[in-house]
């Protein structure tokens, strides 16, 4: 039996690209399995959850009108426990039935190489150990394949990889690198909240399972990857993945329609005072901020494109309207400097080349200005996780004298944008109706 080797061994692997591989079993083509691990020490730890319980576990899956559905997955033959020295993961990735590696590692995660926060490993800093493992042991070429919410995913992933090996001066390992390995873009989607304290007495009432590693998930669901292997993969187009030449069209509107979106919500929605993002979406205000920015600014930056953007437009919108999901603000709003960046710049940055006008766009990063100000007031109702951002850098931010002009100069946010006059302006003119629709005392409609 051949082998996907995960590393992210989190609610999203288990709610989707173990879910597709399931498919592919229950329909009879058992060839494949997955292996999966963390390259952190992880709370709850998902690996011993699912140890314990034979590897079996439930995915809940809700509409949004609340209509609840089961699935039993048993594709994860094996969880590997968390160990500093990634002995079980480099075993397992020299094995020559391993194929394919696979992670789940947030936007955050494709910094550079360097420390990685809170203990444990980086992902370049991983792959690098995995890789010299493989090419030591003979055991073939690899296809890497990223299940992020970045743009390019497999490009940027395979860009950092190599610069980290550069960097360590190892030419032969680079060489041997560039000639086995491939490294597919994909587009990843489906909206998975943190498994909530009732899940298991919900799975326990339904199925009869005592299942402790359960995860829910909305019902949509959806995978599009180049077909781009180089050492065999499975039928996923038998499971309803979409194999495709390029994924740019529906990567560009995934990004800017769904996750964009999503983070303007979260941030709104928690200045606003809401806990859900169903809840922020279902605030009058708070919809119409983010119906605005897709339809003025972010959908003709898509034109042309093979894809019924509106139409997308409304499904994202239905989405996040799901209050069965219970989705946080605190889970969507994590890493944000990162998602800037990916989700947000490139619209700025392509109206302002073109001389169009960003009102719309602009009201985002006001969102997160304001929402950081908030954080650096010690004002926000949950603790906020930012593995890409300097806390000290960003309450210098929000303290200085002009927060805009501080927050549009900072170059690791907006890159050569950083300082735009034209942004600088945009922003500034958001934050005034950031001030007014997010305030504590306005009430939703």
């Amino acid at each position: 039996m051949l082998r996907v080797l995960h590393l992210g061994l989190g609610a999203f692997h288990r709610a989707h690209q173990a879910v597709f591989l399931q498919r592919l079993m229950d329909a009879g083509d058992d060839g494949w399995q997955i292996a999966a691990g963390n390259l952190r020490p992880e709370s709850p730890d998902s690996a011993a959850l699912l140890r314990a319980q034979g590897h079996c576990y439930t995915v809940e899956s809700v509409t949004p009108d609340g209509a609840r559905a089961y699935q039993r997955i048993d594709v994860i033959r094996e969880a590997v426990p968390y160990t500093n020295d990634l002995t079980r993961l480099i075993a397992l990735a020299c094995d020559p039935a391993t194929r394919i590696v696979s992670f789940t590692v947030t936007e955050a995660g494709y910094a550079q190489e360097g420390a990685a926060p809170d203990g444990g490993h980086t992902l370049y800093g991983a792959l690098i150990a995995l890789l010299g493992a493989r090419r030591a042991s003979g055991a073939g070429a690899l296809t890497l394949l990223s299940c992020d919410n970045l743009r390019h995913n497999g490009d940027r992933m395979r860009a950092g990889l190599l610069a980290a090996i550069e960097g360590r001066s190892d030419h032969a390992m680079l060489d041997w690198v560039r000639a086995n390995t491939n490294c597919p873009n994909a587009m990843v989607d489906r909206i998975t909240p943190r498994p909530p304290a009732e899940l298991a007495a919900r799975v326990k009432a339904a199925t009869g399972h005592d299942d402790h590693a359960a995860v829910m998930a909305e019902d949509y669901l959806q995978w599009v990857i180049e077909d781009h292997f180089c050492n065999g993969r499975p039928a996923w187009e038998r499971a309803g993945v979409q194999m495709v030449d390029s994924v740019l069209p529906y990567e560009e509107a995934k990004i800017r329609l769904l996750n964009a979106t999503h983070s303007c919500i979260a941030w709104a929605g928690t200045l606003a005072g809401h806990r859900f993002i169903h809840e922020g979406t279902r605030d009058a205000r708070i919809r119409r901020l983010a119906h605005d920015y897709i339809s003025d600014d972010a959908i003709p930056c898509l034109r042309p494109s093979p894809i019924d953007l509106e139409a997308y437009r409304d499904s994202v919108l239905a989405r996040f309207s799901n209050a069965a999901l219970a989705d946080t603000n605190e889970r969507v709003v994590m890493d944000s400097f990162a998602k800037l960046p990916g989700f947000i710049v490139p619209t700025i940055r392509e109206r302002l080349a073109r001389s169009e006008s960003i009102t719309s766009v602009a009201v985002l990063p006001a969102l997160l200005l304001a929402f950081l100000q908030r954080w650096a007031r010690d004002q926000l109702p949950y603790a906020y996780s930012d593995q890409a951002m300097d806390p000290a850098q960003a309450r210098a931010m929000c303290s200085a004298p002009d927060p805009v002009a501080a927050f549009c100069g900072n170059r690791a946010l907006w890159g050569a944008l950083a300082g735009s006059p034209a942004l600088e302006q945009a922003v500034h003119g958001a934050a005034l109706r950031v001030m007014a629709l997010t305030s504590r005392d306005a009430g939703s409609t």
